[in-house]
């Protein structure tokens, strides 16, 4: 297994740009299922998460091609609507092919999807939403069986603004017969994008990023041709890395307007921001303030995703920071790993305590997920010495080539293959 090696204290300064958003790139591949030809995707990030999705897309019978950050999907002749148990279990995000497999085929079989262990995460409200929506569903242990002639429409009220069933339902939707009303859905940038790139190929979908979406269902899609928007859960970890280990950097490609719900703890915390065009330039202060209150809501609330790297941010800054977390029950298990760099970090339930500290010193740490995996790194940033991170498969989920993109700011970081370490090794003895 891949690790990071990280010596810390090194100022960050120069120029990164941000890939597409994986949260908006999965749904959209997805999506392209719907489509009976070619669909040409630019900015689609590199990442494990993306690799296997268009392997999904492979196995039901599409061609694949990539051309550097445009990936190409030829849906006419989808063939298969089952998708492996083991693939599912890999990632979340395989629940979208639910509602994009019964619409072009009329079934889809499929599995409990897995991901990042941070929580509950039912798929209750997407089974509900389809299953309000006209299709048949069996569903045995692990497994879910749904068929439908075709979708017709619905009025779909969520308890909670789900990102996930939000875009299952608008793919559901989207060639459906009939008018479908989403009542509170999820109204995150990334349901904006998937709203446009199905709108490109005919759809006729109002009001994405607002409390209420109309869909007015049509016969069929057409192909197109669609930029994924900039991942700006990147954009805070690269903040993030920036405030905390100090220097200037300067972010492209980003858009401000997702970015406004992190920009108030970021000038609290003493960055200095400012935003020219689509560049954002950070510059983090000697040391980093205290944050009195942060908490986790849904768009445009304080994203989730971004608060593990911020939080590994805090553990330098002058003061007592608090964050409560109200997505994932389960989200602070980096916290451990964070705290053998020397952070001095509470956690009481779904409240977070992080006393400042003054200095944090290397560590040998595991990612957990994701977006603490990335809070790894940051810390590692920070620290003094070398720190060794384990366990960086997850990173590779949501953050394209982070090592290289970080070591372009100036910092020391390199990505340590150990089984061609401990090949070299066995070579080397027999040779002896």
């Amino acid at each position: 297994m891949d690790t990071f090696e990280v010596n810390g204290r090194r100022k960050l300064s120069g120029n990164v740009k941000l890939h597409g958003a994986k949260n908006s790139a999965l749904p959209i591949l997805a999506a392209t299922i719907l489509i009976e030809g070619e669909t040409v995707l630019h900015n689609c990030p590199d990442l494990s998460d993306v690799n296997t999705t268009l392997s999904i897309l492979e196995s039901i019978g599409c061609t694949v091609r990539r051309e550097g950050d445009t990936v190409i999907i030829n849906a006419e002749n989808v063939s298969c609507s089952d998708i492996d148990e083991c693939v599912m279990r890999t990632m979340r995000s395989s629940i979208l092919f639910l509602s994009s497999l019964i619409s072009r085929t009329g079934c889809a079989s499929v599995y409990l999807p897995g991901g990042c262990d941070i929580g509950t995460r039912p798929v209750d409200l997407h089974i509900k939403s389809i299953k309000n929506m006209g299709a048949v569903i069996t569903e045995n242990g692990s497994s879910i069986k749904c068929c439908a002639d075709k979708f017709h429409g619905a009025k779909i009220i969520l308890p909670f603004p789900s990102v996930g069933a939000t875009e299952n339902i608008l793919i559901a939707a989207a060639i459906s017969k009939g008018k479908t009303i989403i009542i509170n859905p999820a109204r995150e940038p990334e349901i904006s994008d998937l709203a446009e790139f199905l709108n490109k190929c005919g759809a006729k979908i109002y009001g994405a990023g607002e409390t209420t979406i109309e869909i007015e269902g049509v016969e069929k899609l057409h192909p197109c041709e669609h930029t994924i928007i900039p991942d700006r859960i990147l954009a805070s970890t690269y903040m993030s890395a920036c405030a905390c280990s100090g220097g200037t950097i300067v972010i492209e490609d980003v858009r401000p307007s997702h970015l406004s719900p992190v920009f108030p703890v970021f000038n609290e915390m003493g960055c200095k921001l400012y935003l020219k065009d689509n560049a954002l330039k950070v510059v983090s202060p000697k040391r980093l303030r205290r944050v009195r209150m942060i908490k986790t809501l849904p768009y445009p609330g304080f994203p989730t995703d971004s608060q593990s790297p911020i939080v590994a941010a805090l553990t330098v800054a002058k003061g007592t920071s608090v964050l409560k977390e109200n997505i994932f029950e389960n989200r602070f298990r980096y916290v451990n790993e964070l705290n053998r760099f020397g952070a001095d970090i509470e956690v009481n339930d779904r409240l977070a305590v992080i006393n400042g500290v003054k200095e944090l010193n290397g560590s040998e740490v595991y990612a957990t997920d994701l977006r603490g995996g990335a809070a790894l790194v940051v810390a590692a940033l920070a620290a003094d010495g070398k720190s060794t991170i384990h366990s960086i498969h997850h990173i590779d989920r949501g953050y394209s080539h982070f090592e290289e993109c970080l070591a372009g700011l100036g910092a020391d970081i390199k990505r340590i293959n150990n089984e061609e370490s401990e090949t070299k090794k066995t070579s080397e003895k027999k040779q002896i």
